[in-house]
């Protein structure tokens, strides 16, 4: 195998065709005790586990859980997954049961500007190509169920409007898993009378809706029916809420998400167990894959390694805030990924000079792997630094990083797991077993329950953005105090922002404070449980870059598909 990062002679795509792989029948009996019967295979690599052996593990002992979140992205690379794989096998090489805990890769950054989102080099899960692209087609059963209730709402209006529904007041948006920024906002409708009432609307991204975040934070199928059915989709004129129960929608999108609900289970390049299952963005939802998958691996393992978007910001806050104030889940210790070259972008070095040593901007960019740290320890957490190693790093370099850390108090450790597999982050499972098994890690909510929805928002600004205040406009306070009087404020909320920056701007890097937060828009995602405030500029619809990645991807005449990362 290749000595160190970018030195390794294939693609990821390539790494991941060529290995060899364990049938999942085969793996699931020999690492997990899992009989055949209990399994719905997807071909030979691939399956879904029956959810009535979920149902049968709730009473076992669990095991511990690992986060791993990250310093603020770059365009030079972090390797977030990269390191939740790395890291899983490497405690398999120290002799413990681990499975690894990732989300399903979105279409949309696939074919976009990110690429695939299975690992990469020689930490990486399989089959690659199956998990990015369409694999048990959960995303199409998802994005099917919510188009349904879309339908159905406008199906209603249609034949009588029985519920009273103001169409000028119609909240529920369609989806699509692809990035389409022409899609954002559309009037629907068109062509005359026999095609309904004209009213504007859009689309957002399949990971966006509602119903992922449903389909990710439900405990059982009772549990995501319910949960269906409190979705608010309209209001009438008076302003009551119309839900999707009240359209009798909530059975059949169950129906649609029925089988797409048991988790995913493929395999690490070395053999590791994995469940790959649910997939909402961090940036614009709650980022962290479904509560079935986590909570059935914590009884299959003994370690459960997963991750949660982005960066620590939003995707280690989110964790805490949403799913563990849901689930009763608490982290044993966070994996805080960093590389010399991101740390160098944050301190104002450009791209093309990455590959020179740099002390003065590594210096500079470290301040973001330190407010990171912070805000991990203020949420009661332990963390650990990954050094996730590139070729071009220099010894001045890592010892700077190390020594920081050491300043903090904090243990950093160097990975090689992109090029050398588990084998190259031993030392890393090592210092994660060693914090985990300390007991230090007493996870700690940022915000009380009772805390009005408007105070949550700008807990999270001022605690962990280090912004000065939140600035919200007119109609978007008033929309708060509606949630707030009509009973939702108990509830967590969900900021959707850029993930480059700690600001609302997502050229600034580094560690700002005092900025503004702007609040443009506010959503209740009654179904899930949490209200989203959406910030600044971003967009619940990506649109495709100036050279998309598609452009890239092709299938050769042997069946084999290149590009794909």
């Amino acid at each position: 195998m290749p000595a160190s990062q970018h030195a390794a002679p294939k693609s990821d795509i390539a790494i991941s065709q060529d290995a060899p792989k364990r049938p999942i029948v085969d793996l699931a009996r020999e690492k997990l005790g899992i009989a055949a019967d209990d399994l719905e295979p997807y071909g030979r690599y691939k399956a879904k586990l029956s959810l009535d052996l979920v149902d049968s593990l709730k009473d076992r002992p669990q095991g511990r859980l690992i986060l791993v979140s990250a310093i603020t992205p770059t365009p030079a690379g972090e390797g977030k997954t990269t390191t939740t794989v790395g890291l899983a096998d490497a405690l398999v090489h120290l002799g413990e049961k681990a499975m690894v805990c990732l989300r399903e890769p979105s279409l949309g950054p696939s074919f976009g500007q990110k690429g695939g989102a299975a690992g990469g080099g020689y930490a990486q899960v399989v089959p690659m190509e199956d998990i990015n692209l369409h694999f048990t087609g959960d995303f199409h059963a998802i994005g099917a169920a919510h188009n349904l209730l879309a339908a159905m709402i406008d199906n209603h209006i249609y034949w009588g409007n029985a519920l009273g529904i103001d169409s000028r007041r119609v909240t529920w948006r369609r989806v699509v898993d692809m990035n389409d920024r022409a899609l954002r906002d559309i009037v629907c409708s068109l062509g005359g009378a026999a095609n309904g009432f004209p009213r504007e609307a859009g689309f957002d991204i399949t990971v966006a809706s509602e119903v992922m975040a449903i389909f990710c934070l439900a405990r059982d199928l009772a549990d995501l029916k319910a949960r269906l059915g409190e979705i608010i989709v309209a209001s009438t004129r008076d302003r009551a809420p119309i839900r999707a129960r009240d359209l009798g929608a909530a059975g059949a999108m169950t129906a649609l998400l029925k089988e797409a609900l048991a988790p995913n289970l493929v395999q690490t390049l070395e053999g590791t167990p994995a469940f790959v299952h649910g997939g909402p963005f961090a940036n614009i939802a709650h980022g962290c894959n479904s509560v079935i998958a986590t909570t059935t691996a914590l009884k299959l393992a003994d370690w459960v390694v997963t991750e949660a978007g982005f960066g620590a910001d939003l995707g280690a806050e989110k964790f805490v805030d949403i799913k563990c104030r849901m689930t009763g889940l608490a982290p044993d210790c966070v994996v805080l990924v960093a590389t010399v070259r991101a740390l160098k972008m944050h301190g104002g070095a450009k791209k093309e000079d990455l590959r020179h040593e740099n002390l003065a901007a590594l210096e500079e960019g470290l301040s973001n792997l330190r407010r990171h740290v912070e805000n991990v320890q203020k949420l009661g957490l332990v963390p650990v630094v990954a050094i996730n190693r590139f070729s071009a790093d220099t010894p001045a370099e890592v010892a700077l990083v190390r020594d920081a850390c050491a300043a903090l108090g904090v243990t950093a450790v160097v990975a090689d797991h992109w090029a050398e597999g588990g084998k190259g982050a031993v030392d890393l499972a090592r210092a994660v077993v060693a914090a985990a098994e300390s007991g230090r890690s007493r996870m700690t909510l940022l915000y009380p329950d009772d805390m009005p929805l408007i105070e949550k928002i700008r807990t999270v600004a001022r605690e962990i953005y280090r912004a000065k205040d939140i600035a919200l406009d007119a109609p978007v306070a008033e929309q708060l105090a509606a949630y707030q009087a009509a009973g939702f404020g108990r509830l967590p909320v969900c900021i959707a922002k850029t993930q480059y920056s700690f600001t609302t701007n997502h050229e600034i890097k580094g560690a700002p404070a005092d900025h503004i937060v702007h609040v443009r828009e506010v959503r209740l995602a009654a179904g899930a449980g949490f209200v989203v405030a959406i910030c600044g500029d971003i967009m619940t619809m990506p649109g495709l870059p100036r050279l998309p990645a598609a452009v890239g991807i092709d299938v050769g005449p042997d069946g084999r598909l290149t590009g794909l990362f």
